[in-house]
């Protein structure tokens, strides 16, 4: 799994699910030469702008969109320019007019942190863009497995047939963080600038992970893993959702809840979010603010509210909670963490 010069006729997303049920399902399209294994996704974005970038080139980014990123590839020297996402995706248009891009980074299967699926229209111009300005796209497949509304959408980089799409994979959604194992999927041209970046980042990681992973891949307990998970997490889902909307309806918008393990909501009155996270943290509840996730000024305000780590119980005291904070009712009680 570390990667190595052999090559295969194809290679499925290990999760077993790029099977291509039907048109316009495409599965991650490589030989095993091409994967090279890491500590998580954090690596793998330093490892690709390692290898991309030199200081000062322009790399557009999702707005708003993962702050980890962002940091990520400005340690790698990158100049970010933030791009709007709607409802289809990054726009497109937004990014033709950013100016000059080396990369341009985007969560296409489940955008982060508003969940929307970017668009087959929107994912064959974005690959037009990237051949047209000899550009690449970094992907950013991060939970792609858990939808609820849908079947696991396909890869970008499945539809790439220019070879302009670095695929990054993580374990750390659909097992655990403290595993620490995701994966790059790098176009043949850039693999020799890949194994440099490679190298002088730390060699190898860990092979013990890496063995034992493999095993509980090839004995199908991951596919396994994943059908039960989706159940448990639908249910956790399903609850958060009930909760909000008996509670915090009059005072929260749900934005999009088909997939992943948090869902976003608005906050129709403009109110400061951060101030809102802040009394959450005051009754035990945790939560992202939406306007954290923008680079530049946020037009928006919202909560990121995970569902990950809580039974349906505990979530649906959660909202209980949080809508008496809404309603300015302040008490000390019960606790969540999502």
């Amino acid at each position: 799994m570390a990667g190595s010069p052999r090559s295969a006729p194809a290679c499925r997303r290990w999760t077993g699910f790029r099977t291509r049920p039907g048109r316009g399902w495409w599965r991650v399209r490589c030989s095993a030469g091409q994967i090279l294994v890491v500590s998580g996704s954090q690596a793998a974005l330093r490892i690709a702008a390692a290898m991309l970038l030199a200081p000062g080139d322009g790399v557009a980014i999702e707005e708003p969109g993962y702050g980890g990123a962002r940091a990520a590839l400005a340690a790698g020297g990158a100049r970010l320019l933030p791009v709007p996402v709607d409802e289809a995706g990054l726009d497109i248009e937004a990014l033709r007019r950013a100016g000059p891009e080396r990369a341009a980074y985007v969560t296409p299967s489940h955008q982060y942190p508003l969940g929307m699926s970017m668009t087959a229209a929107r994912r064959l111009a974005l690959l037009d863009w990237a051949r047209r300005e000899d550009a690449w796209v970094l992907e950013d497949d991060y939970d792609s497995e858990y939808r609820y509304v849908s079947r696991p959408l396909g890869a970008l980089q499945g539809m790439d047939a220019h070879g302009r799409v670095i695929y990054i994979g993580t374990f750390s959604k659909v097992l655990f963080p403290a595993l620490r194992v995701g994966y790059l999927v790098v176009p043949p041209a850039l693999l020799p600038e890949a194994v440099r970046a490679r190298l002088a980042f730390d060699l190898f990681p860990p092979t013990l992970y890496q063995s034992a992973l493999a095993e509980f891949l090839a004995e199908g307990h991951f596919a396994r893993h994943l059908r039960r998970m989706r159940g448990v997490y639908q249910a956790r889902r399903a609850a958060l959702l009930d909760g909000l909307a008996r509670h915090c309806g009059d005072r929260l918008v749900v934005h999009n809840a088909d997939a992943g393990l948090h869902v976003a909501v608005l906050l129709p009155d403009g109110r400061d979010d951060t101030d809102l996270v802040r009394r959450m943290g005051e009754r035990g509840l945790t939560a992202t603010a939406l306007s954290s996730c923008y680079a530049g000024t946020a037009p928006r305000r919202g909560l990121l509210l995970g569902f990950g780590g809580s039974d349906e119980r505990r979530l649906l005291e959660a909202t209980r909670v949080l809508g008496e904070i809404l309603r300015g009712l302040v008490r000390p009680g019960a606790a969540w963490c999502g």
